[in-house]
């Protein structure tokens, strides 16, 4: 009860803290829960969290020059990342990317499920785990190590999926200027594919300053899954070299992209999953270099470490005039994604990494953001 007690003063002491009520529509919700944003913050490096879809809607953090700039795409009230389709700084799941058909079998038994990216799932359904409403089991502010801790059920059939579904993530922040994720999800009774991933959109001159077609990126990987006219994995595991997709290199974003087809007529861009260098991925393997950004006019940089097979690089193809804070619209190219994951229709290809956690199992994804200047 003191736990409980002290977790809701902290709520209260939140001054940047709203809220809003908002019905939870699944079949496990009684009533209603409020929604609130949280505030972690470390001297001039903060970041703020809302329980509506585990969601990172800010990044704060300073340039070279000491100047302070949210550095992530979002929206100024929690109504815009209900009704918003570009799921941004949302945990997407219980499977993240695209399912073939909205279908997979498992153990014999098909299993159908909500179509809502053509005749495909797309992290999760229509309602996946970016549209529903977490609850805060911890939450500290400030001090060495702020973070929190966001918890959600799934229950055995939504959008499609089989089995219970116990879900953790933890936001924590560490010196100097990282940004560490948790995420871990329990299998409670039957056997079903898990791919969590965290979906936010990095600009790191400042969210609304532009494009990134000048930001430099180098990805620590050296294969990619090719992908068909709907964006679905081919099944192929092919060389990046000599190819488009090759960043192996510090490169552009912009330097090749017109050359890359973002999966509809007119539109360019990445929007690709590549196969992380190294033998071990998934529960209990070491943290890998995945990923650097770099800003030249900001002298930002990021470096992403993570524990999973893959990483989906996207450029932000189809944001287009989305009006985002502070009246700021955001155009294609704005940001972009490193999401790291489990391949794409992982449940389809047996020759993939297996996405399968079995009862009593527990699925593991660890992420960290280091952040220079």
């Amino acid at each position: 009860m003191a736990a409980r007690a002290h977790h809701l003063l902290l709520r209260l002491a939140l001054l940047c803290a709203c809220a809003c009520a908002a019905a939870l529509g699944s079949a496990n919700a009684a009533g209603r829960k409020m929604v609130g944003v949280y505030e972690l913050k470390a001297g001039d490096f903060s970041v703020s969290v809302t329980n509506w879809g585990a969601t990172i809607t800010s990044v704060v953090l300073p340039d070279s020059k000491g100047n302070l700039a949210d550095v992530v795409l979002g929206y100024d009230t929690i109504g815009g990342y209900v009704s918003g389709k570009s799921y941004f700084g949302a945990l997407v799941g219980r499977v993240a990317n695209r399912i073939a058909y909205a279908r997979f079998v498992l153990d014999g038994k098909a299993y159908h499920l909500f179509k809502n990216d053509g005749n495909n799932t797309l992290h999760g359904g229509h309602r996946g785990f970016s549209q529903v409403i977490w609850t805060v089991k911890e939450f500290v502010a400030g001090g060495d190590s702020p973070y929190i801790t966001l918890y959600y059920h799934s229950f055995d059939g939504e959008q499609g999926f089989p089995g219970d579904l116990d879900v953790y993530v933890t936001y924590e922040l560490a010196s100097p200027y990282e940004l560490r994720v948790h995420m871990n999800a329990t299998a409670a009774n039957k056997a079903t594919p898990v791919n969590l991933a965290q979906h936010t959109y990095w600009n790191l001159g400042g969210e609304g300053s532009g494009d990134v077609l000048h930001n430099t990126v180098q990805l620590f990987a050296s294969r990619y899954t090719p992908v068909d006219s709907a964006l679905i994995p081919t099944g192929v595991v092919a060389p990046v070299a000599g190819t488009p997709y090759d960043f192996l290199a510090p490169t552009p974003v912009g330097a090749r992209i017109r050359q890359v087809s973002g999966g509809k007529a007119g539109i360019y861009g990445y929007d690709t999953n590549y196969a992380v260098d190294g033998d071990d991925a998934g529960a209990g393997a070491a943290l890998r270099k995945v990923a650097v950004v770099r800003d030249g006019k900001s002298g930002r940089a990021m470096e992403l470490w993570a524990n999973q097979p893959g990483v989906q690089f996207y450029t932000g193809n189809f944001l287009q005039d989305v009006e985002g804070k502070g009246g700021k619209v955001y155009g294609q190219y704005g940001a972009l994604c490193l999401e790291t994951q489990g391949f794409p229709d992982a449940v389809n290809h047996p020759s993939f990494p297996s996405q399968i956690v079995s009862p009593g199992q527990v699925y593991k994804h660890d992420m960290v953001f280091k952040f220079s200047f």
